[in-house]
């Protein structure tokens, strides 16, 4: 998958649980987006610490996509490495790369659109999250790529 301009975010350590697996002896591939879910929230508390997940604004993801390179098999310990890219006035774009060993075991991909719950319509993003794109220093920030 090639990636234009993006910042790495976060870096989420997980283990490949048993119950991951399906009838084919490999992780299903609906547990490769729970994975990419785990690491965006992760980097979600980190970049915006105390802000409670259903407060009045948040994200929400509005498609998702998923390369699946290998099968990841269990036992196993991966990363799933988080960037940012594609800043607009409501959303950003996220890339993930599910890596073990050195090799890469899926790419995926996440429009996160920040949204009034209670008005169900987009509002400007987070100051913290856009200055990540913007070059300004942020909680949570990695490098860029």
């Amino acid at each position: 998958m090639t990636h234009k301009h993006r910042i790495h975010v976060h870096t989420s350590r997980q283990s490949i649980r048993w119950g991951d697996m399906d009838a084919l002896g490999h992780v299903n591939n609906t547990v490769y987006f729970r994975y990419m879910e785990q690491a965006r929230i992760e980097w979600l508390a980190a970049a915006l610490p105390g802000r409670t997940v259903f407060g009045g604004t948040g994200p929400v993801i509005v498609n998702a996509s998923c390369t699946f390179v290998e099968p990841l098999v269990y036992p196993g310990e991966f990363d799933v490495l988080m960037y940012l890219s594609d800043l607009g006035r409501s959303s950003v774009g996220s890339s993930y790369d599910v890596v073990m060993g050195g090799r890469t075991y899926a790419e995926g991909a996440a429009k996160i659109v920040w949204v009034d719950y209670a008005a169900g319509r987009s509002t400007p993003l987070p100051a913290a999250i856009a200055a990540l794109l913007r070059g300004a220093p942020a909680p949570g920030a990695g490098g860029r790529e």
